[in-house]
């Protein structure tokens, strides 16, 4: 007789159904009911495949695919027929999840008509929902003509990989009254022009969730803390599957899990027929249970934390109640 008290595995938690795909509508809700959405970074079939089974809000096909897939050293020699590829690939893994193309460096910049042209190749070539493009007031008219073609436009604030010699290099932003006012104007500036959501980048908590809770739209963060709308990770970080360097707001969720998926192992009948018959004996099983666990801490919101989120001192953060937009 089987023990009803005994806790299920993750891989056995993860509803069988097909998922159905959350819409703009969804995030908004979400952001009212105070209900962390949580996604991740795909750029081929199987994490893609993963992360629905896993139940994530949304997919995002990140320029950081150029590093973490193509090996570029930086973000910026990404080219939109390679972003394309990847996007491709993630669709056909995750078919019922709103999947986002991150717009490469060069790919909106030099004109409005650029822009909408870049932004519907992943709309009609990759089948993507949505995508999302760096920079706050000096990229608005490319926004404004974006959303005009119809196309949903995430923003993306903070550290800016695409862009971070302007600024000094890999530094935590909106710590201080200027740096803090400029992204919130830049913020302010993108849902006037017509942005459904925002991310954070590398930013405290406190200053993000003042940012958060003055925007309508929903607010996500990477490396911003927990007073937001959700929480974007890079899968390869998650999975510890990039051997260069790991930001200091990423965790890896292998170790989490990596037992449980040594019972789950040892506990299945005949692991070559389930392999053979259902492919669940090898690494894409280990991934829908690290990502499983990663969205069930959005959900309680105990990801990311203290302990993954940027520290702020006291006297930086009594300086910040001198800014117009601190309340």
């Amino acid at each position: 007789m089987a023990d009803k008290n005994k806790k299920l595995p993750l891989i056995e938690q993860v509803p069988v159904k097909k998922p159905v795909k959350k819409g703009l509508l969804d995030f908004v809700k979400m952001k009212r009911n105070g209900v962390p959405a949580a996604w991740i970074t795909a750029y081929d079939l199987p994490f893609a495949y993963a992360a629905e089974k896993a139940g994530v809000d949304m997919i995002l096909v990140g320029d950081s695919g150029g590093m973490v897939q193509l090996g570029y050293a930086t973000t910026n020699p990404v080219t939109m027929d390679e972003m394309i590829i990847l996007a491709k690939s993630a669709r056909r893994g995750a078919p019922n999840t709103f999947l986002i193309g991150d717009m490469p460096q060069g790919s909106y910049e030099p004109s409005e008509r650029d822009a909408v042209l870049s932004a519907l190749r992943f709309i009609k070539e990759a089948g993507c929902d949505a995508i999302k493009c760096e920079g706050g007031q000096r990229i608005i008219p490319k926004v404004k003509a974006m959303v005009d073609a119809g196309i949903l436009v995430m923003g993306h604030l903070g550290l800016t990989p695409q862009s971070t010699a302007s600024f000094g290099g890999y530094k935590v932003q909106g710590k201080s009254v200027k740096s803090f006012d400029k992204t919130m104007e830049d913020a302010l500036a993108l849902q006037k022009a017509g942005a459904y959501a925002l991310l954070l980048e590398a930013m405290p908590s406190e200053p993000a969730e003042q940012i958060a809770k003055e925007l309508s739209i929903p607010v996500y963060g990477i490396g911003a803390g927990t007073g937001i709308d959700g929480q974007l990770v890079i899968m390869h970080d998650l999975m510890g599957f990039y051997q260069a360097f790991r930001p200091w707001f990423a965790k890896c969720y292998i170790p989490e899990v990596v037992q449980e998926f040594a019972d789950y192992l040892k506990n299945l009948p005949d692991v070559r027929r389930i392999g053979r018959d259902e492919r669940k004996d090898g690494l894409l099983v280990l991934a829908e249970m690290a990502i499983a666990k990663y969205v069930a801490d959005v959900r309680a919101k105990q990801f990311p934390g203290a302990e993954y989120s940027y520290p702020i001192k006291k006297e930086e953060l009594a300086a910040l109640a001198a800014s117009k937009y601190w309340k």
